[in-house]
């Protein structure tokens, strides 16, 4: 099992979410010439959600970002700056099938200051 977990900056709670390059060996293969691949994952309740990866072009690193249906996720979460969003890649033993899932959490917020994460 593979996965990623991030607290939300202001871009990716309003744009795109910025993911690690190491995020990228987790994802299905990227097509031969293109710089997308999308991919599915269930959230906490069982609703698939359908995400593009998207990386530069040119550039001297690939600085891969969530693009196409993250901003719907965001959304439907209700997900602010400081918020928690976790990716985890699993792979079932019996069948080799992969599988994604995403996590949301909210931060817990008192006098400003965050004291913890309460999933969604």
């Amino acid at each position: 099992m593979e996965n990623f977990w991030k607290i939300l900056r202001k871009t990716d709670a309003k744009k795109r979410l910025s993911v690690p390059i190491s995020f990228l060996r987790s994802l299905p293969p990227f097509k031969l010439g293109s710089h997308a691949v999308t991919f599915e994952a269930t959230d906490e309740k069982g609703e698939a959600w359908a995400f593009q990866c998207s990386i530069r072009k040119r550039g001297q690193y690939p600085k891969p970002v969530l693009t196409r249906g993250w901003v719907a996720f965001v959304k439907s979460k209700k997900l602010q700056v400081g918020d928690k969003v976790r990716f985890i890649k699993h792979k079932n033993r019996a069948t080799a099938a992969i599988s994604y899932k995403v996590r949301a959490e909210k931060a817990i917020k008192i006098f400003g200051a965050t004291f913890g994460y309460a999933r969604i």
